[in-house]
């Protein structure tokens, strides 16, 4: 099964080539799957430190997988540049992630998510992280709905996207 290959239009390399010659520091999403092997995790944290160390804000929310790693890379770097915007309320996150959501110091909690589903949540969660950034790094399988879906609206918000995929 072949795919087409998607050539850019003018304003996506437009902005593309915008985004390569800004010096200036970002406020750059990093978002994921939770089901991510350990040597792609240890890549994600090493890609989150450098960003951070560079003077990005990373934002992301506090799901295990991508966004924990994310989250370990950025903490090590610099503690004040991650931003946490979780879907529901801290007490609905699972017990794994706490521990380390706890010392975060911009947590984003949203309680009035906590009657909704994981997925709704989510789903809410991922625009208020795009509505937040400048570029979006999504790491995704080719049958991630809700983070494909967020990849297309941060598209259309004319945002920087970069989406990489496991599979």
């Amino acid at each position: 099964m072949s795919q087409a290959l998607e050539i850019p239009n003018l304003d996506t390399l437009a902005q593309e080539l915008a985004a390569i010659q800004e010096t200036g520091s970002k406020r750059i999403a990093i978002l994921g799957s939770r089901h991510v092997p350990m040597t792609h995790q240890r890549l994600i944290e090493l890609m989150s430190y450098a960003l951070v160390l560079g003077g990005n804000r990373v934002v992301t929310s506090g799901a295990i997988g991508t966004n924990a790693a994310a989250i370990k890379g950025a903490m090590r770097a610099d503690a004040n540049l991650l931003t946490v915007i979780l879907p529901q309320s801290l007490k609905r996150q699972p017990k794994e992630s706490r521990e380390q959501l706890q010392q975060v110091i911009h947590l984003v909690e949203n309680p009035e998510n906590d009657n909704l589903s994981l997925a709704e949540a989510s789903t809410l969660c991922n625009r208020e992280i795009v509505a937040r950034c400048q570029q979006l790094i999504c790491f995704a399988f080719h049958d991630s709905q809700t983070l494909l879906q967020t990849c297309q609206e941060a598209e259309e918000q004319r945002k920087l996207v970069t989406l990489f995929y496991f599979d």
